[in-house]
């Protein structure tokens, strides 16, 4: 009876397994497809704090629910099918050759889901075009390495700048900063945005392509230089959301992040009192600046401070730079022995068709003349030259022949250089230029414009920007090849269209050089006037 009565108790117990063990499984299934359990997850899609955000979060879910269902069901069927229909049970197979009605199940069914997707996926996408009848339009514009809002209804813009130090995030032994939870995610000045409005953005790009994404928000756009693509949001409780650029941008591009601050309509309209205050304050210390007179000292200071925040992640501290795309200031003739109108030109302009960029909009002309100043004092560069607000003005508008004539300069008549600027001859797209001409300039076209992504040895840095020795686009069609430098890729958006900023005589040099380069050799020359007619289809 003993025996009996612990066997019996055996089978009772695992009955109770069994019903506790199907009782986890239902609530296993259940909670994968129940939507709170999926929310809390960080390997999940972000719900976001948008109406769209929502939407695209429930559509993500009905798709993953119907993907999850189409698994289950294909895969039980084989595997139920492959335990319980097996040879070594001694099922025949069916001798059957085809069936008309099951043709027409599994073809009916998939368009049945794909109709029950597309549906919601459509009203989402229109939801998400839809830009019209905004509160308020905000231009954004991507630069290597920082963010330019301008409220086009406010007359108010700024640039938003990575502030977490670069001692920190270049591990430097100095620095005794903590990283903070939002480490690489700070930055000086947040896009502020009222809550419960339709916000517009308008977003571009003024060097290469750029990436505007807050998961937050459900907005991902690029940002093209020459074009101007549109998103909106609308939130509705205030907050600070953060995003980064989701296009690989150069060097810095893990360290240009997006904070977007979401104010109530009452702190939104004091935000924007407080800006205007602060531009018409910034406006009349500029108007001083013009009027006053730093010593060398003063400008020296400031410039290292100007420059070591917006100059040295291409420059280096060093001022050595990182050539050939970003030349050394210590030693060079733009910093020393160049004029000082051409130095203030290329910092307050920029350089077309390189990695320099204008500071005239992000700097304040005492700036830029402190940083100037620093350039060509700096790293045994000694000119002695004093740059001030005044100076950067008269360049800036033309009204000195020469700004050299206004600054004070503390060097020898023997080490006097004079710089004779001619004016830039009219292209003649008719010329024939021989191969030897073609190298030697496309040689240094190549150097300013495209070694940063394909680099000097033309091996590219794979997948985003691919070789050019040996690769069929350099070594193929010619035609292929111009189209490519002329307009870029579609395939491959990190390749900018050369057409606005090349010559025609540039292009044609470059394109021979990039065939004729690294062992191509195809003794293909490309002419002007090729360049022309390949531009005019």
């Amino acid at each position: 009876m003993k025996y009996i009565a612990a066997h019996l108790f055996s089978i009772i117990e695992k009955r109770r397994c069994r019903v506790g063990k199907h009782k986890l499984i239902w609530l296993v299934l259940v909670g994968l497809f129940t939507n709170s359990v999926w929310a809390e997850t960080q390997l999940n899609l972000t719900k976001g704090v948008t109406a769209v955000s929502r939407d695209v979060y429930d559509l993500h879910m009905l798709v993953l629910y119907i993907c999850t269902a189409i698994g289950v069901l294909v895969f039980g069927a084989m595997f139920w099918s492959i335990a319980f229909h097996r040879k070594s049970k001694g099922v025949k197979p069916a001798d059957f050759h085809e069936s008309t009605k099951v043709e027409i199940l599994w073809t009916a069914i998939p368009i049945v889901i794909l109709i029950a997707m597309a549906i919601p996926a459509t009203q989402t996408l229109i939801a998400m075009e839809d830009n019209e009848n905004s509160d308020v339009t905000i231009q954004i514009t991507g630069s290597q390495w920082k963010w330019h809002y301008k409220y086009f209804d406010q007359d108010i813009e700024y640039y938003s700048v990575l502030s977490t130090p670069r001692e920190q995030y270049q591990n430097q032994q100095e620095t005794s900063a903590v990283k903070g939870e939002n480490y690489l995610l700070e930055v000086d000045k947040p896009l502020v945005i009222p809550a419960n409005k339709k916000v517009r953005f308008l977003i571009t790009s003024d060097d290469v392509i750029h990436s505007w994404w807050v998961p937050a928000f459900a907005v991902k756009q690029d940002a093209n230089p020459g074009f101007i693509n549109e998103a909106w949001t609308r939130v509705e409780e205030p907050g600070v959301y953060r995003g980064q650029c989701a296009e690989l941008c150069g060097k810095d591009h893990g360290f240009m992040p997006i904070v977007v601050e979401v104010k109530s309509a009452e702190d939104y309209d004091i935000w924007i009192n407080e800006q205007q205050q602060r531009i018409a304050a910034a406006a009349s210390a500029e108007q001083d600046s013009l009027n006053a007179s730093l010593s060398k000292e003063e400008l020296m200071q400031l410039g290292e401070t100007t420059y070591t925040a917006y100059c040295s992640a291409c420059h280096q501290p060093t001022g050595l730079g990182l050539p050939p795309a970003f030349p050394a200031l210590k030693g060079s003739p733009v910093a020393t022995t160049g004029s000082i109108k051409d130095h203030l030109n290329i910092v307050f302009n920029g350089k077309a068709g390189t990695g320099m960029q204008a500071y005239g909009k992000q700097l304040s002309l005492k700036e830029i003349a402190a940083v100037v100043t620093y350039e060509r004092n700096a790293w045994g560069n000694d000119t002695g030259d004093v740059v001030q607000a005044s100076d950067v003005k008269s360049a800036v508008d033309n009204s000195a022949p020469d700004a050299k004539t206004s600054v004070t300069i503390e060097t020898n008549v023997e080490d006097t250089v004079e710089i004779i600027t001619a004016e830039a001859p009219v292209e003649d797209l008719a010329k024939v230029y021989s191969q030897d001409e073609l190298m030697t300039m496309g040689e240094k076209v190549y150097m300013t414009a495209c070694v940063a992504c394909h680099q000097p040895t033309g091996a590219g840095l794979p997948p985003a920007f691919p070789a050019l020795k040996g690769s069929v686009i350099a070594t193929g069609d010619v035609a292929i090849h111009l189209d490519m430098v002329i307009n870029g890729s579609q395939k491959n958006p990190a390749m900018a269209a050369f057409a606005n900023q090349l010559t025609k005589t540039e292009i044609a040099a470059v394109v021979t050089y990039e065939r004729n380069a690294w062992g191509n050799n195809t003794g293909d020359l490309v002419q002007p006037a090729a360049v022309d007619a390949a531009s005019a289809k």
